[in-house]
């Protein structure tokens, strides 16, 4: 029996409970009825809006809950410990933070209210561009202020949930790059309400993807924002934008610890119960071993992240913690998803155990939504002092 208790300091067991409760409700044939489908997770995301678990980090006064951001990770870590994908719903509690952290106390009443109660849905980002990918300072969506509104054409990719969304972050520039005094200045944020551009001023193309997860490109013709929509001020919109992805970053980091679990206790459970040559596999120290290694480097990622959300919740510069969790989870997700696809063998393959479907699902976070690449530039550059290589 896998018998892995939370830690007593990070336990939160009425979250975990009230979680567990939920997401248990939808098994795995739900998953893999939506992954063959290419569906959308509706009712899914629907029963986390309404049990009020997605308002975690809204503020009581606006009809949140207000959680911290451990407490927060612990939500999205139950549900892919329960086996499901939290990347269809995660985008509802953290893009939000940009409007709670820095947008106008009028845009605050107007829309994380009807966020909290689902009246809303804000989980989708533009910020990435084909031709520019992570080097954003040198993104070409521009917007010029036209009186009383902003002129927007572009393109953008990699724009996640748009399709089930009301709103969108878009990140574009609003000073000429050879205008600046430094590449990371004139770019902007602003609230796209979605509802009537999309199939006008915006274009959307899905793009298949080896996961089910709504993701697209789009283009922008001459999308009008009122400036009333923009974010803070005009020029200061990137680091608004990197001041959410730290919170992302910690999210992701553990969806993957809850990711590793779950591979771990389907390896474990099969490991004890198959019988090969008058034994169970289990015994043998070619298949302990790896599972065990994974164990300890999952619970490893779990204590970075929760040193991440104390960061975070202190109100500190955690962009070293963020990155280092979602780094080391992700590649704890990893390893145990691999140790977990080798302990079942050829039935790792097989659909009906769903490992394939969540070892693909899991593979997604040595890439996105940053690489782990340049998480170890980063750490590189600003932790340990190197020259910067880019």
């Amino acid at each position: 029996m896998f018998n892995s208790t939370p830690n007593p300091l990070h336990d939160y067991p009425q979250i975990r409970e009230g979680v567990r409760a939920l997401v248990s409700q939808f098994d795995s044939r739900y998953w893999q009825d939506l992954d063959e489908k290419r569906a959308f997770p509706e009712a899914f995301v629907t029963a986390l809006t309404q049990a009020g678990w997605l308002s975690g980090l809204i503020p009581e006064e606006y009809g949140g809950s207000n959680l911290t951001l451990a407490e927060a990770s612990v939500v999205m870590e139950e549900i892919n410990r329960a086996g499901g994908n939290s990347g269809a719903c995660h985008g509802q509690m953290y893009v939000m933070g940009c409007v709670l952290r820095h947008g106008s106390e009028a845009q605050k009443k107007d829309l994380l209210p009807k966020i909290a109660s689902g009246e809303l849905r804000m989980q989708a980002m533009a910020v990435t561009e084909p031709t520019t990918g992570s080097d954003t300072t040198k993104l070409k969506t521009f917007a010029t202020l036209k009186g009383d509104r902003y002129v927007v054409s572009g393109q953008k990719v990699w724009t996640s949930r748009l399709q089930h969304s009301d709103y969108m972050l878009l990140l574009a520039r609003t000073t000429p790059l050879d205008q600046v005094k430094k590449k990371t200045q004139g770019l902007s944020v602003f609230l796209v309400d979605l509802r009537g551009e999309v199939g006008k001023s915006i274009t959307v193309r899905p793009i298949r993807n080896m996961v089910n997860h709504e993701t697209n490109e789009i283009f922008i013709d001459n999308l009008e924002i009122p400036v009333e929509n923009r974010i803070g001020v005009e020029g200061e919109g990137l680091k608004y934008i990197l001041d959410g992805l730290n919170a992302e970053r910690i999210l992701i980091a553990a969806e993957c610890v809850g990711d590793g679990y779950w591979f771990l206790e389907r390896a474990c459970k099969y490991a004890n119960e198959r019988v090969v040559f008058d034994r169970p596999i289990g015994q043998n120290q070619g298949i302990q071993f790896p599972l065990a290694k994974a164990y300890v480097n999952v619970e490893a990622a779990s204590l970075m992240r929760f040193n991440a959300c104390e960061v975070f919740d202190r109100g500190l510069n955690c962009g070293a913690q963020a990155n280092m969790a979602k780094l080391l989870a992700a590649d704890a997700s990893w390893e145990a998803a691999n140790a977990c696809i080798q302990t079942h063998g050829g039935f790792g393959f097989a659909a009906e155990y769903d490992i394939e479907r969540k070892f693909r699902e899991t593979r997604l976070y040595q890439v996105a939504p940053i690489s782990t690449n340049l998480i170890l530039s980063y750490v590189a550059e600003r932790v340990l002092g190197l020259p910067r290589s880019y």
